[in-house]
């Protein structure tokens, strides 16, 4: 069984057991997080696909660590006025264990 949920406005596929790496979520190492919303859900028999289907669908996981993404480094630079400006950023991830995709 699987499912597709949307998280940090990217869309993941996820089976349970599996760890995913999704945006930030502000949740302390061990909190237990319902990913919603979930798009779409293959049992093996059956495809739910509907916002109707969906309703009763819940996928929850658990927080399992954070971790940075790598840096990148940017630059403007405009020719003859001698404007420069460099900056950094560095994305911070939360490791999620998909514990369940329960549907009714």
């Amino acid at each position: 069984m699987y499912a597709v949920i949307r998280s940090g406005g990217k869309q993941e596929r996820v089976a349970e057991g599996q760890r995913i790496r999704l945006e930030r979520l502000g949740q302390p190492v061990g909190a237990e997080v319902v990913l919603e919303p979930v798009l779409f859900v293959d049992d093996g028999g059956s495809v739910r696909a509907g916002a109707d289907q969906l309703a009763g669908v819940t996928v929850t996981g658990r927080v399992v660590g954070e971790e940075l993404g790598p840096k990148i480094n940017a630059m403007t630079y405009k020719a003859k006025t001698n404007q420069r400006r460099r900056w950094g950023h560095r994305q911070r991830y939360s490791t999620v264990e998909i514990v369940s995709i329960a549907t009714r």
